[in-house]
């Protein structure tokens, strides 16, 4: 905070899966609610239908952050508004939050079974596991497999920040039911162990 504080950093604070966390650290913006912008919305954390998505602001940036909100969203209907509001006063949100952790929970603890000695990176309640590949797999082709064993992954290639791209996957956990999940990560570690290395 000192660092952004002494040469005048606005720091962005995107909060979308903070939920996952049950025992989260306080946001940025409770620690230099001058200096940061605190965004989140209720489609990761709720019901991915709920479009509603709020913004914390230091108030000299609210006129600038109303002109590009206005410059680049559709308007939300008012009924996903009052929904929204309606489910944070009453406590459904914080009720429906929990029932997300323990889920991904679940979740993460069937990926663990399936990557047992395979060094995933993992978030214990995180809907997603990227899965680094030994050095003479490439995921490209580990990707191709699995397509064709039925399984959609992603390769690490839309998520690189460096020239050099990892060999590894980023492996989706939500949107399917837990049986379905336990299966099609099977179809992964059986693919991959099948990989020529």
């Amino acid at each position: 905070m000192a660092t952004a504080r002494r040469h005048g950093l606005l720091l962005i604070e995107d909060a979308a899966y903070a939920f996952l966390a049950p025992d989260a650290p306080a946001p940025l913006a409770a620690l230099a609610p001058e200096c940061t912008v605190y965004v989140c919305g209720l489609s990761k954390s709720v019901a991915t239908g709920l479009r509603v998505g709020f913004v914390a602001t230091p108030a000299d940036w609210m006129p600038r952050i109303e002109r590009a909100i206005r410059a680049t969203t559709w308007n939300t209907p008012g009924v996903m508004t009052a929904i929204a509001c309606g489910w944070i006063a009453d406590g459904t949100v914080l009720r429906l939050e929990a029932g997300k952790r323990v889920d991904a929970a679940a979740r993460q603890a069937l990926a663990g079974q399936a990557f047992a000695g395979l060094q995933p990176v993992r978030h214990p309640n995180g809907y997603f596991v990227w899965l680094p590949l030994a050095p003479e797999l490439r995921a490209d082709k580990v990707a191709q497999a699995l397509l064709h064993a039925g399984v959609a992954v992603s390769t690490a290639e839309p998520f690189a920040t460096s020239a050099q791209v990892p060999h590894a996957l980023r492996i989706a956990l939500g949107s399917v039911p837990l049986d379905a999940l336990g299966t099609a990560l099977a179809t992964v570690r059986r693919v991959i162990d099948a990989q020529p290395g």
